[in-house]
Parts: C-alpha cells; sequence; structure tokens
C-alpha cells in the first residue's frame, strides 16, 4: 500500500480510515483497529507524525478521549510513540520516508476516494449512498447473454475494441449529429478505465489540469496519480464558470482540461448550450485538449434527452460508457476522439490489456441496437427514486436544502452548519455512507454538502434518511464547553463531536432503533 505521507492531513487520513466506526464494539477499539492495519500495510510508515487528538477527534466526529485511547492502545503495542511536545508518530522511526523536493507535485499510486473505498469494504449492514451506480441488472442484459453466440476463428484479443461495438457506439454519436466512424472509438473496461489512458498519455507530473470544483472525484484521482496540479473552477447553477474557464486556460495553458457538461457529478447542472460551444471554441483555439465525461449524459427526466454533446462544436475527447443506464457490473465504456489520438490510446491499452471480454463486447452491441427501452425503463426508475428521496429528505430532515435533479442519478444537498466530513463519520455510525462534498473539491469548497443517489428501492431509501436523521439529530445540537484536563480547562471543539470513549455499545444502526452515542 502506497504511503499517505509522513505528516498525513487530517481528512486524507480520515478517507484511508473508510468505515472503520461500522463494526461492534467499543470506538476507539475499532480505531485503532483501523489504524492498527494502515500501520503494519505500510500506509503509516515508521516516523509518519499523526494528527493531533483533536483535530483526528474534529474530522472523525469523535470525542479527544476516544482518539487519545486508541492511541494509547497502540502505544502500548508498541506500534506507536507518544512524546510530549513531538506529537505522536509510528513507531521505529530510523529511517522517515524521503520528503518531496521543493516544486514536486505529490504522486499517488492508489485510491484514497471514500467512494471506491466504500466498494472495497467487507458487506455490512451500512446502507451504500455514497456510489452511484444501478443496483439491478436490467432483463435485457440477462436475454442477451442467454442468446449470445460466440465468434469463430477470432483470437478473440481486440485492444481497440470488438468491430461490431466501435461500429455501434458510432452510430449512436452520428444519431446526435456527431459524424463518427469506428476509427474513432476504443473500447474500454468501463469510463474509468478511458480516464485512466488518456492522464497516462497526455499527463506528466507538474502539467496543469483544469477541472471543475466540484468534480468526480474518481477523475481527481487519476489526475493526482499523473503527479499533475489542478486548476479548478467554481460550477455554479448553469454548470461551469466558462468566463473562468477560458481565463484559465489562457493564463495557464494546461495539458488537459476536464469537464462533465450534462447532469454535472456531483452538483447536477447542465452547461447551456451558448456556453458549451464558447468553452468548446476557446479550447481548440488555445489548443487544449478538451475532455467530456458523457457517463451520465443519456439520463435526462425532461425532454432534452437528445441534446447535442459538446463534440458537435469541434474537437472533443468524449468518455462514455453503459454503467449508468444498463448495469456497473457490464465494464463497457468507450473514448471518442480523433483517430490518431484513438490509435495512441489503443497502443497504450494494449500494454496493459488486449481487449476487453468479447462475450460482454457483444451483449453490449446488441443492447446498443434496441437501446430505447432499456433506457425508458431505467429513467422510470430514476424519476421515482428522485421523488421518493427528495420527499423522504423533506419529512424528516426539513432543514436540509436540495434542488431537484434535471437528470442522473444524485442530490447535491447542503447542510444548514457543519460540515460533510465530520458528518460523514456519525452517518457511519448509524449505519448510512455518504460522500462528503470536499472529497469532490480541489478549490476547497462545497464543506457542507454531501452527495446522495436515489438508486436504491424506495424502503431503502427510507431506511437510510430515517438513519441519517437520527445521525444529524446527534450532530446538529451545539457543543457544550466540558473542560478538557490535558488543555488548561480548553473546551471540546467541533458541530456534534461526541465526547469520551464509547463504552462497547453496538454503534451500528438497526431497523427500528434510535442511535444516541453512550460516552463516558
Amino acid at each position: 500500500m502506497k504511503p499517505i505521507g509522513h505528516s498525513p492531513d487530517p481528512d486524507d487520513l480520515v478517507s484511508r480510515l473508510g468505515r472503520w466506526s461500522a463494526g461492534r464494539g467499543p470506538l476507539y477499539l475499532l480505531l485503532a483497529a483501523r489504524l492498527r492495519r494502515l500501520v503494519d500495510e505500510g500506509a503509516l510508515p515508521p516516523g509518519t507524525l499523526l494528527p493531533p487528538d483533536r483535530r483526528l477527534a474534529k474530522a472523525l466526529a469523535v470525542g479527544r478521549t476516544t482518539v487519545v485511547a486508541a492511541y494509547d492502545t497502540l502505544r502500548q503495542e508498541g506500534r506507536l510513540v507518544r512524546r510530549q511536545g513531538s506529537g505522536t508518530r509510528v513507531a521505529r522511526a530510523a529511517l522517515a520516508p524521503e520528503a518531496p523536493r521543493a516544486g514536486d507535485a505529490p504522486r499517488v499510486t492508489e485510491t484514497s476516494n471514500p467512494l471506491f473505498l466504500h466498494l472495497l469494504e467487507a458487506p455490512d449492514d451500512v446502507i451504500l449512498l455514497s456510489c452511484a451506480a444501478p443496483v439491478e441488472p436490467p432483463p435485457e442484459l440477462a436475454e442477451a447473454y442467454r442468446s449470445l453466440v460466440l465468434p469463430g476463428g477470432d483470437l478473440g484479443y481486440h485492444p481497440a475494441g470488438l468491430g461490431v461495438l466501435r461500429a455501434a457506439v458510432a452510430a449512436r454519436y452520428a444519431e446526435r449529429g456527431v459524424p463518427t466512424g469506428p476509427g474513432q472509438i476504443l473500447v474500454t473496461t468501463g469510463a474509468q478505465q478511458g480516464l485512466s489512458l488518456l492522464a497516462r498519455l497526455l499527463l506528466a507530473p507538474g502539467d496543469g489540469v483544469l477541472v471543475e470544483a466540484p468534480t468526480y472525484p474518481g477523475a481527481l484521482d487519476l489526475f493526482r496519480e499523473a503527479a499533475a496540479v489542478p486548476l479548478p473552477v467554481a460550477v455554479g447553477p448553469d454548470g461551469l464558470d466558462v468566463a473562468e474557464a477560458v481565463r484559465v486556460m489562457e493564463r495557464h495553458r494546461p495539458a488537459l482540461a476536464y469537464v462533465v457538461a450534462r447532469f454535472q457529478n456531483p452538483t447536477g447542472t447542465v452547461l447551456p448550450p451558448l456556453a458549451g460551444r464558447r468553452l468548446v471554441e476557446a479550447a481548440n483555439a488555445l489548443g487544449v485538449p478538451l475532455v467530456d465525461d458523457e457517463v451520465l449524459g443519456d439520463l435526462a427526466f425532461g425532454t432534452a434527452r437528445e441534446a447535442r454533446p459538446l463534440s458537435a462544436y469541434g474537437e472533443v475527447i468524449a468518455v462514455g460508457s453503459l454503467s449508468k443506464v444498463v448495469w456497473g457490473g457490464l465494464r463497457i465504456g468507450w473514448v471518442r476522439g480523433p483517430a490518431p489520438l484513438i490509435a495512441r490510446l489503443a497502443r497504450l491499452k494494449a500494454l496493459h490489456d488486449l481487449g476487453c471480454d468479447v462475450p460482454s463486447q457483444l451483449v453490449a452491441a446488441r443492447l446498443l441496437a434496441d437501446f430505447a427501452p432499456v433506457r425508458a425503463a431505467r429513467l422510470h426508475t430514476l424519476r421515482a427514486g428522485h421523488t421518493h428521496l427528495r420527499a423522504e429528505l423533506a419529512r424528516l430532515l426539513p432543514s436540509w436544502s436540495c434542488a431537484p435533479a434535471t437528470g442522473g442519478q444524485t442530490l447535491w444537498v447542503r447542510l444548514p452548519h457543519g460540515d460533510g466530513v465530520s458528518f460523514a463519520q456519525v452517518a457511519l455510525r448509524h449505519g448510512v455512507a455518504v460522500l462528503p462534498g470536499a472529497t469532490t473539491d480541489a478549490l476547497g469548497g462545497s464543506v457542507r454538502h454531501l452527495r446522495l443517489h436515489f438508486l436504491l428501492p424506495p424502503e431503502v431509501l427510507t431506511e437510510a434518511v430515517r438513519r441519517l436523521a437520527g445521525a444529524w439529530a446527534e450532530y446538529a445540537p451545539a457543543p457544550r464547553a466540558e473542560p478538557d484536563a490535558e488543555r488548561g480547562g480548553e473546551p471540546d471543539d467541533g458541530p456534534g463531536a461526541q465526547r469520551g470513549v464509547d463504552t462497547g455499545a453496538d454503534t451500528r444502526a438497526k431497523p427500528g432503533t434510535s442511535l444516541q452515542g453512550i460516552t463516558l
């Protein structure tokens, strides 16, 4: 596991801790167990300076004594060293990791994104409102596999993608007013691989990348892996601030610009056509490769389902997939771009992957040939989930605010106070995983926001909101001043911070129960 860093930021450490509090037993033991794993796996190498008790407690929305007890447990095991005036460090610090040189961009080689880390956790009774994807494949998918006929006389290696699928994807672009040939399509293992290949091909350490703020956190992971420097531009009610984006491109000439023009992830905004045209024309004039993430583009609730994509206005690299309309388990995505770029991406892909699964590609081609019924059924489910989730939030959490979505899969919720990172920790202890807005925002904003999806069955969404309401009831009251013996009577701080060490009660939410943290 890649080390977190010599002195990790509390929010970064919180992300790596994952669903640490969703187990059974005292909170301090659960926290100690997850920290122990990070130390033993090398994510917290010898010499690492851990966050101060108070700062980590605030980020985790627990009492300071919970962190103190967890640290002391690991100190007694010999994994940590705690000294007055020098803080808490991972033990056996004979050689501390080499510090990055001035001017070096930080490079990561694995995700610290809670969206993905939640997927890596063992199954438990936590309701995942963090990762948004259909929970059931459509019947058309199973039928396509049942009637599948495999090709003969074919090695099965197609790094650029099966010809029939490349032609089917190209035809869909042509139907939307963007003439495209099969040679302009690269088939990938989902859109995430498409973005990864583009980052590897187009970015070098220190390169600038224009990104929306907030944006899809999986893309931020990839840009950090490339040691690129984010150049964030704020997203408003009408999507990206295009005027500011043009100024950033003129000033910095980034190596790449990444946007989500339709049903922006996570805000759900839609970039107006005139603004989209201006963005494309400016990027083309300045020689900045513009990547449009179209994964959510087919999920329009209203009448504008066939709106023209950004690639209709000029040279744009489009990334798409079937994961949101069909099913995330069908790992079929694509990149559309100029044929020379697609050829280079195919050669890069061949270094790691000699081609996507052929049966899945044949099934995808068949689904695209009669796509309208599949999409219509998915949109019907999404609209119902959107209506239900908004109604439950209004009923049980009326102080939260969120605009209705016009498409996509998620609501962008603003909390009346506090911050999403620490509230997400309380929500986990009530059995719900949510995506804090701060993890999506390279500007450091969106602190009071959460992204919630509405893809689960109505009864599960109702239970999820009930658990969130219980978590908010625990989190919302202003903290009362309590003396801190080690700080000369300074009161603990942080919205809704729990105090003391959990006595050992099972802290996970269960139907019909009300969880209030039991602390000493």
